[in-house]
């Protein structure tokens, strides 16, 4: 893992790049035109099977689901019975786990404030009125690794919210642990389809799948591009880029486990970042020396080692203060405080998904069973988004209920306002109440 100085950190690891600007490997863009032509891009390739599924419905998700996943589809939805078997088959250890894991989750969301208020102190009643969106569509990663705990971390929350209808897309092939977990959550139809048509399918609805108010849950490359062109039609989280960590860490560290995270976060994919800021120079060095230690046991060694070599890595800072600089700028989807005073150096901080105080609170807790969602803001987003939650299943609708006296008060600020400009309309409908007074 390379060791960098500040300003060659800015100009490689830390510095972000925007979706639009993305930069495709030959692999994928090889593997692109082999399957829709010569010269279509991803977000090309992504319109393609957009536009193809909202007019062909199922038929369209079979020949998808053939063509890219080798995957000849019986039944679109897995039966619940196969949920069942699946719960009932898992390991007794392993079920425990999970229903610890959905208890904390639940616990949690549980505790956010959500509510419904009116106040009848500006005359009448003003507030605001808080409702369960209708239905709710969740995409499961399958990747090169099974991901149940992520169907916890969207699907709790939006049960805490009241949402009616919650819908599960996973790609072909889910892992029985999926099937585990979906029926943990008893959650209404699980969809055995994947990628951009799996979005599409629940954002235009086909017989087999209902069409849903909004889509939750990272996904790969296609499954972003097609979130990115169906916002509008339905609601998003958000775009979900690579997984990313930031430690920050002092010479109270143990570099074990500073390298442990770091490590633990560079198996997700080979384009997640794993990135330490330090102001101990022997730290730097030591967890470098451990990363090549604990790497050679690893399963997912050349995932690792991939990840680490294309946005990992080591910057040596002055001083905390430069540190927090760093972060809030970069605005990490975990910020992870291996620090003496890790609350001192969060109040620094404003810009990240999730803060990981001290070297007990570590982030593979936070992805499993600490309680908050690990849908967090990758790519930066953190500057302005916040990790899925119970406002992200909820409408909020204002209510304005004004007595006869405010009423005829404000009319006549509000015809002020509309001949300011130049809105007739507007101003006349104001100036009716007065007339009628």
């Amino acid at each position: 893992m390379k060791i960098y100085n500040i300003e060659e950190a800015k100009q490689t690891i830390l510095k972000r790049k925007a979706l639009h600007r993305m930069e495709y490997s030959p692999l994928i863009i090889q593997r692109t035109e082999e399957l829709f032509g010569a010269g279509i891009t991803p977000p090309q390739a992504v319109e393609i099977i957009l536009r193809s599924v909202e007019d062909e419905g199922d038929q369209a998700l079979r020949e998808w689901s053939k063509k890219l996943d080798r995957f000849e589809m019986g039944e679109i939805v897995i039966p619940k019975s196969e949920l069942k078997q699946a719960w009932e088959q898992l390991d007794p250890n392993l079920k425990k786990a999970m229903e610890a894991a959905a208890s904390r989750i639940r616990s949690f969301h549980e505790k956010q404030p959500v509510e419904t208020w009116i106040s009848t102190d500006m005359g009448g009643k003003l507030g605001q009125r808080v409702t369960p969106i209708e239905s709710v569509g969740v995409y499961v990663p399958g990747g090169t690794a099974p991901l149940p705990s992520s169907l916890l971390m969207s699907v709790i929350p939006a049960q805490v919210a009241g949402v009616r209808k919650i819908y599960v897309a996973t790609p072909p092939y889910p892992s029985p642990s999926i099937l585990a977990a979906a029926y943990l959550c008893e959650v209404d139809n699980l969809f055995q389809i994947g990628g951009a048509q799996a979005i599409a399918a629940l954002a235009f609805g086909t017989k087999t799948i209902d069409r849903v108010d909004k889509i939750v849950g990272a996904g790969n490359l296609f499954v972003t591009l097609a979130k990115q062109q169906v916002f509008g039609i339905v609601g998003l989280d958000g775009l979900a880029g690579p997984t990313e960590t930031m430690v920050i860490a002092d010479k109270s560290a143990n570099p074990s486990w500073v390298a442990a995270d770091l490590l633990a976060q560079a198996e997700h994919d080979v384009q997640a970042s794993a990135i330490l800021l330090t102001t101990d120079q022997d730290l730097a060095i030591a967890v470098e020396k451990e990363i090549n230690i604990q790497l050679e046991s690893l399963s997912r060694r050349e995932i690792i080692l991939a990840s680490l070599s294309n946005a990992g890595g080591i910057v040596v800072v002055e001083s905390l203060d430069q540190a927090a600089e760093l972060a809030n700028d970069y605005g990490a989807e975990h910020l992870c405080l291996s620090v003496t005073d890790p609350e001192h150096l969060m109040s620094r901080i404003n810009n990240a998904g999730g803060f990981f105080l001290g070297d007990h609170s570590f982030e593979v807790l936070g992805d499993y069973v600490a309680g908050p969602s690990h849908v967090m803001p990758t790519g930066g987003t953190a500057r302005f988004a916040s990790p899925l939650n119970v406002l992200d299943f909820v409408k909020i609708s204002s209510v304005i209920g004004l007595d006869t006296e405010t009423a005829t008060q404000l009319s006549q600020t509000a015809a002020e306002l509309a001949d300011l400009e130049h809105l007739t309309a507007h101003a006349a409908a104001a100036r009716a109440r007065l007339e009628t007074k």
